[in-house]
């Protein structure tokens, strides 16, 4: 056929059908206008799009508790220790500055390690971030003798059961300072969560129990 024939004359049912896209195309054009001219700017109104307060409540989420250190206070934080006596004990621990990683010992093993573990008592504190941490206090060792340094830790903590206060190392003084909040803070929300689990959780894989343990090893040059 050839390419150049003309092609018919346009129906009235071709002119219908493209005066009706035609037509809904420019009414869809301006329904999009007009939506988008009635949506509220969220940037101008941050409540569109900031969470309400009852959003972890409201969505089901819980937050899990699976770290929890064990360490002094850092000497920014104002801290408070758990009243309830049930969250604290006495135990015997080792040290390991080097590598700044602290071992609880059982009773059966401390015989054992005697010169390398020394007794303390471990607090449930929490800084005002929320963080839940184990703090080590020392006790008075088997000859009775204790320093100011443990006086002052052991002060503080008792201080941290009734209020925040904040720990700071003085070189000078041999002893830590304790400062007490100015401010009337909110109470801390602690952990529902009993202080055997705490500490489950935070001596994990720190837990000398054996004699072929391989902190128990390193004392005796076997590793």
């Amino acid at each position: 056929m050839d390419k150049n024939l003309k092609q018919g004359p346009t129906t009235e049912t071709e002119t219908v059908e493209t005066v009706t896209t035609e037509t809904a195309k420019t009414e869809k054009t301006e329904t999009e206008t007009v939506a988008a001219s009635t949506t509220p700017d969220p940037f101008t109104d941050l409540s569109q799009i900031r969470l309400d307060q009852s959003f972890a409540d409201t969505c089901g989420v819980k937050k899990l508790l699976t770290t929890i250190p064990v360490r002094k206070p850092l000497a920014q934080d104002f801290v408070r220790v758990h009243p309830d006596p049930e969250y604290r004990g006495s135990f015997p621990i080792i040290d390991l500055k080097s590598e700044r990683e602290i071992y609880l010992v059982t009773r059966q093993m401390a015989p054992a390690l005697v010169g390398e573990c020394v007794p303390v008592i471990l607090f449930t504190a929490i800084n005002r971030q929320g963080v839940v941490f184990i703090w080590p206090v020392r006790l008075p060792g088997h000859d009775g003798k204790t320093s100011t340094w443990h006086q002052s830790a052991h002060e503080a903590a008792e201080r941290a059961i009734n209020g925040w206060v904040r720990v700071k190392a003085n070189m000078s003084l041999g002893a830590y300072d304790i400062f007490e909040a100015e401010a009337s803070l909110q109470k801390p929300e602690w952990p529902d969560m009993p202080f055997n689990e705490l500490l489950r959780i935070a001596f994990r894989d720190r837990l000398v129990d054996r004699i072929d343990h391989q902190v128990v090893k390193r004392f005796k040059g076997l590793v």
